[in-house]
């Protein structure tokens, strides 16, 4: 992983692509899921607050919901996940993003953990 991704404590990563982030799960909340087979991703264009309910994503284990890391628009949603999500197993911090969106204010990645404080808070 690289040094430009952050973590949040809710086990979502955020990595920064020109002006916009790019939000999925980290391999450990993969792993605590189990095998995904439903997710159902926000609308593009939604707006959302910290904290807003934004993916719903089932797995044999449980549902749960991915919560926005950040205040911002959604711009861009991963519309193949929707239909393969167990992608989200085979490769949680690469090709199984959930979605693409414009940060209200960048300065709050600053708040976020970095990947050894994440490391050191799943530890």
């Amino acid at each position: 992983m690289a040094n430009d991704i952050k973590f949040t404590e809710e086990h979502e990563w955020l990595r920064v692509e020109d002006d916009l982030v790019v939000v999925g799960i980290t391999e450990h909340a993969a792993t605590a899921l189990g095998d995904v087979v439903f997710i159902e991703l926000p609308d593009e264009g939604t707006t959302v607050s910290k904290d807003d309910e934004v993916v719903v994503i089932e797995s044999v284990k449980a549902a749960s919901d991915i919560l926005a890391p950040l205040d911002g628009e959604i711009v861009e949603v991963n519309e193949p996940l929707a239909e393969d999500p167990g992608k989200v197993n085979d490769d949680p911090l690469g090709d199984a993003w959930f979605f693409k969106m414009k940060v209200d204010d960048m300065s709050a990645l600053d708040d976020l953990m970095t990947e050894a404080e994440y490391k050191a808070y799943i530890g």
